[in-house]
């Protein structure tokens, strides 16, 4: 996400937050505006979605989900009452979770809520870590369809495991997955894609899409086949990398996923341990 775009959503978030005696809350209605839904019936939705998790979280709704009404203007003059619901920062957290996180407000709200600081920089931290984790789920979905894909020609592990290190040494200018794990020091028994940068992540998932589309549309069969697909898509995805400067053999390792999974859970306890409940306001 942009620099420009992150400063923009974190200059209306912050408009958003009300707060009253020591408590923070923000309204549905302004918080569908900023989560970009134009109509409150899908919106309530996604509210519904997160008062279930709210309490399959053991909590209880109105603690952090409390109804309102308010009068609004209509622009003549005249005024009408609409429904409202007043959200404590973790109800908002539990709302972004159940948004579509394709969306670049979602992926901002999810941090924002979530991390107990304003401060625009450990935000940009915060949704670099989330966008990192998202890539490396969609990488192992990628490559659980790839394998069972293979399976269903009748190859075994061995050979599933051949065609991806075939798919690594083409991504990486020949180096195999042993040797990028040597040149980044990461231990044998960790999988790679864990320490590497959301670029490469991203780059090996894109391979696998193209591989398990092709696999089906060409009813790829062998072993030889559809390494020969694999291949060349890593090869088509490495072009793409070097046209824009980056070769992903040189780019270091970065934190370890396991860690930062770590943390975000963390983050989330601590989250509801912080949040000042309505109720109590």
């Amino acid at each position: 996400m942009k620099r420009e775009i992150i400063s923009h959503l974190h200059s209306s978030f912050e408009l958003a937050v009300n707060e009253t005696d020591g408590v923070e809350y923000w309204f549905a209605r302004d918080l569908q505006e900023l989560l970009g839904y134009s109509k409150w019936e899908n919106f309530i939705k996604v509210i519904d979605k997160a008062k279930t998790a709210c309490t399959n979280a053991k909590q209880e709704v109105s603690d952090h989900f409390l109804d309102v009404r308010k009068m609004v203007d209509l622009g003549s003059g005249a005024k009408r009452e609409i429904e409202d619901i007043m959200l404590t920062r973790y109800a908002c957290y539990l709302i972004a979770q159940n948004g579509d996180p394709r969306k670049d407000e979602i992926a901002f709200a999810m941090s924002y809520f979530a991390v107990q600081t304003r401060k625009q920089e450990l935000l940009e931290r915060r949704l670099k870590e989330w966008e990192r984790l998202q890539a490396r789920e969609k990488l192992t979905i990628s490559e659980k369809e790839l394998s069972g894909l293979i399976f269903q020609k009748g190859i075994d592990n061995a050979g599933f495991a051949r065609i991806r290190s075939k798919g690594d040494q083409a991504l990486f200018g020949g180096k195999t997955t042993s040797d990028m794990k040597a040149r980044l020091g990461i231990p044998d028994n960790r999988p790679l894609a864990d320490f590497l940068p959301t670029i490469t992540i991203k780059a090996k998932d894109f391979a696998n899409e193209l591989t398990n589309v092709n696999i089906r549309k060409a009813d790829l069969k062998s072993e030889s086949a559809i390494t020969d697909e694999h291949v060349k898509n890593n090869q088509d995805i490495r072009g793409l990398l070097l046209k824009s400067g980056i070769k992903p053999e040189n780019l270091p390792a970065e934190e370890d996923l396991k860690k930062i999974e770590r943390k975000v859970k963390s983050e989330d306890k601590k989250l509801l341990k912080e949040t000042k409940n309505l109720k109590k306001k």
